[in-house]
């Protein structure tokens, strides 16, 4: 039964002065409230209608500002009022009056009603905290109204509308299942940036389906859950920890090489030594951290932008990493054995045929790519399907964030493309192992088809890398701009437009080759013609700037460091599509120059934002912003002082992949120059790491969303728990965490007891059915270990292939083999 009542305030009094608060509410004893039996009075929000007055009292008018739907102006603390009214009228005695009966239990008066379609997934109430109110005092302060709508105007008919009031918490599910005003309400994180709101989780159902989830998405203690753990955040952590190492490694190595070309006829290293050591280092960086890196980061985002609980194929992203694992711990070994590769990370025959190289570097070289290539493609599946068939309800392909579009692009093109690159790598195996004759040309063969399809995968690599990185861009400039993206469906577009032009730029990689002129055209104007929609990004993230207002935290820093450093490699790659030039600048080190500007401007800058902006997400503590700045001033700074005079050396004439150089070619000084470029940069590496590192432990705690994102990763706490989500959200619009104060709704149904995913259709993503999600695992594990010896003995024998099925094939045996369900105690 709802009452209606006023408070009463003195009349001279303003409304907006300060408040005191109000004694506990009691049932005064009268007759109008003998029926009532024991029941708390509650007192309704005061976004309402004027209502009927009890007493020949001063009347309560509603404030100015009091409006349902108006902006929060100040920082709102969260903190759990009372349910009555907080604060009574201001008084001389400084005596708090007590509220009078008010309302009864309110009567079950909506109507039933589905959230979700499909799956028998439907909407309950979930225990939340009061809605929080303005800290301030004076004018402006604190007032009796929530700061967000209410659900329900009292002055109307109540079943007009059965939400619940804005003012009281929300009870327990259990008495209104079903009932229109038990449909979930909870609350969606706004944009902290545009409405001051402090960071706390959207989703905060109660502990004993918290209990439960834990129970059933735990991975097993120790060591033996640290082999089999499926759980895709710890996955990915893994990714990042190994790749991050081998950048380190790599870093060292191209600061011993530039130490060595610091001086001219420096004897300090040999070229035996200086072919190994750029060979090492592009293969690592190219091959064992760029693509690894961007896959690990759709590894641990993917699900929680979606909203699920593990990705499509949890086993298959176990197996991955422990395969690319294999292809590390095969080139590195192999280094620390003095059998390094040493033809670049490249390997061109006649090179690196059998009659110019003897041993096995390039064996090795080619089974490492062998490595990396399967585990890249097990990854691209796994994240390829998880965003297509696991999209949350609501979430059509038109509201998928540009994230989301970026790591389904890259996932495609690596489907694509890496097939080509372990083909090349078989052929050149089976010329060297079985005397086939693909790249000799007294056999028949042909040392331009190696190029024909190394490059066919190699150039969109270059994009495989890039295209994540703006999803990346995209994310942290509509979080820092406090406005949504500007031109969303232009820079999905240009990410689809790159996926595809990306496959038909490969031979400018070739123009010193001697191909047709014609062709050497065809490949000038696509070369070119993919600059266009790499500039609309551009534009669209400038506009967003432009339009909104920016917050320059160290993840935005990034942003702006990436797109001058970007610009720069793509105008001086714009260059380079003329055949005519690239003829003059080929194998200089102007071609250095552009492809680190491409690849460390273009990717890793993003990376390193993305890595800021999402670290309060994974660990729940902040970075320090003042060695964040410290740090990208030094790797910005000491970037741009290492490679941009390798534009000069270039155009002077020094050629790339030389030991040392001989003195008077005017070369001294810019190698100098980079040489102390590359030292500062490396300094800022150590500085970012060591921040990551000791924030972990001694960091601010960050809260659930400290940045106030817009996308679903920030609807749970932080950092993320096994499970991700209690709830799986329903999805409105492109920011469904940006909702002008409207509830997130979200959809029941997925099994808490066991471990369950929500599948999707692919376009309306209209709930399917509910698939059984993998639980951990050793057979991941047991695979990729019969597969790596399988690779590394083809090194030496070819019958390592046939041999090596066997164990293989009762790795897979026993994956797929079916398993009794277990049913979870406690």
């Amino acid at each position: 039964m709802v009452v209606a009542d006023r408070i009463s305030r003195p009349s001279h009094r303003p409304l907006d002065r300060d408040r005191q608060r109000v004694a506990p509410a009691t049932r005064p004893d009268d007759a109008a409230c003998a029926g009532l039996g024991g029941c708390d009075p509650q007192l309704l929000g005061a976004q309402c209608r004027g209502q009927a007055r009890h007493d020949p009292r001063a009347p309560q008018y509603p404030g100015p500002d009091a409006a349902p739907d108006r902006l929060v102006s100040r920082p709102v603390r969260r903190i759990l009022w009372n349910p009555a009214r907080a604060y009574g009228a201001r008084r001389e005695d400084r005596e708090p009056r007590r509220v009078r009966c008010l309302a009864g239990d309110a009567g079950a008066t909506g109507r039933r009603h589905r959230v979700a379609r499909g799956g028998g997934l439907r909407g309950v109430v979930c225990r939340l905290s009061h809605h929080t109110r303005n800290r301030r005092v004076g004018a402006g302060g604190a007032g009796p109204d929530p700061c967000c709508n209410a659900p329900l105007d009292r002055g109307r008919d109540i079943d007009h509308d059965a939400g619940q009031s804005s003012g009281l918490d929300r009870p327990a599910p259990g008495l209104e299942a079903r009932h229109r005003d038990a449909e979930r309400a909870i609350v969606g994180a706004r944009c902290r940036c545009a409405r001051h709101l402090s960071g706390a989780p959207a989703m905060r159902p109660d502990q004993t389906r918290l209990d439960r989830l834990s129970l059933t998405w735990r991975d097993p203690p120790g060591l033996w859950g640290f082999l089999t753990t499926v759980d895709h955040k710890r996955i990915a952590a893994r990714y990042i920890v190994t790749a991050l190492l081998l950048m380190f490694l790599a870093g060292m190595l191209a600061l011993d090489m530039r130490w060595q070309l610091s001086t001219p006829e420096n004897v300090r290293m040999g070229p035996q030594l200086y072919n190994e050591s750029f060979s090492l280092h592009g293969s690592t960086m190219l091959f064992l951290v760029s693509v690894p890196v961007m896959e690990a980061m759709a590894f641990w985002l993917v699900p929680l932008m979606l909203g699920q609980r593990n990705m499509a194929f949890p086993r298959l992203g176990a197996f991955s990493y422990w395969l690319y694992l294999g292809g590390v711990l095969t080139l590195w070994i192999s280094h620390a054995l003095d059998i390094t590769p040493d033809l670049g990370w490249f390997e061109y025959p006649p090179l690196s045929g059998p009659a110019y190289a003897p041993g096995h570097r390039a064996d090795i070289w080619a089974q490492m790519i062998t490595f990396t290539e399967v585990a890249a493609l097990a990854a691209s599946v796994n994240v390829a399907a998880t965003i297509l068939k696991m999209r949350p309800p609501g979430m059509t392909l038109a509201r998928m964030p540009v994230f989301l579009w970026a790591m389904l692009v890259a996932s495609i093109m690596t489907i694509l493309s890496m097939p080509a690159i372990m083909l090349v790598t078989s052929m050149l195996i089976a010329d060297r192992l079985v005397s086939t004759h693909f790249f000799s040309p007294a056999g028949g063969g042909d040392v331009l088809l190696f190029q024909h399809l190394f490059w066919f995968f190699g150039h969109p690599e270059v994009y495989i890398i890039f295209v994540p990185a703006t999803g990346f861009v995209s994310a942290i400039v509509e979080t820092f701009s406090r406005r949504p993206l500007f031109g969303h469906s232009v820079i999905v577009l240009a990410i689809l437009s790159i996926g595809a032009l990306a496959f038909g730029l490969w031979v400018h990689h070739m123009f010193a080759v001697g191909l047709p002129r014609l062709g050497n055209n065809f490949y000038t104007a696509a070369s070119m013609a993919i600059a266009l929609p790499a500039g609309l990004q551009i534009f669209c993230w400038i506009a967003t700037i432009w339009s909104g207002r920016p917050w320059l935290a160290t993840p935005m820093l990034w942003v702006i460091g990436f797109v001058t450093t970007f610009v720069i490699g793509g105008l001086s790659g714009v260059m380079t599509a003329s055949a005519a030039l690239d003829l003059q600048l080929t194998d200089s080190y102007f071609i250095v120059a552009h492809f680190h500007y491409v690849l460390v401007g273009g990717a890793m800058f993003p990376l390193f934002g993305a890595f800021c902006y999402w670290y309060p997400k994974a660990t729940g503590r902040m970075m320090s912003e003042r060695w964040g700045r410290i740090a990208f001033a030094l790797i910005v700074g000491g970037f741009n002082l290492g490679f941009f005079p390798m534009h000069l050396l270039g155009l002077l004439g020094m050629p790339r992949r030389v030991y040392t150089y001989p003195a008077g070619m005017g070369w001294e000084g810019l190698n100098q120059v980079a040489t102390l470029g590359s030292v500062i940069a490396v300094a800022g590496g150590l500085v970012f790491v060591a921040n990551a590192l000791v924030c972990y432990w001694r960091g601010a705690p960050s809260g659930a969303d400290p940045w106030g994102g817009s996308t679903l990763e920030w609807a749970g706490e932080a950092p993320a728990p096994s499970w991700n989500l209690a709830y799986t959200p329903m999805v409105d619009s492109l920011t469904p965490m940006w909702n002008g104060g409207a509830p997130l709704r979200v959809a029941d149904g997925v099994a808490i007891e066991r471990r369950e995913v929500l599948i999707t259709s692919v376009t309306d993503a209209d709930p399917l059915y509910r698939q059984k999600s993998a639980s951990p695992s050793i057979w991941p594990l047991l695979s990729a270990l019969a597969v790596s010896v399988m690779f590394i003995a083809s090194i030496f024998t070819p019958w390592a292939i046939v041999v090596g099925a066997v164990p293989i094939g009762a790795a897979l045996t026993g994956w797929f083999w079916p398993q009794r369900p277990r049913r979870n105690c406690g």
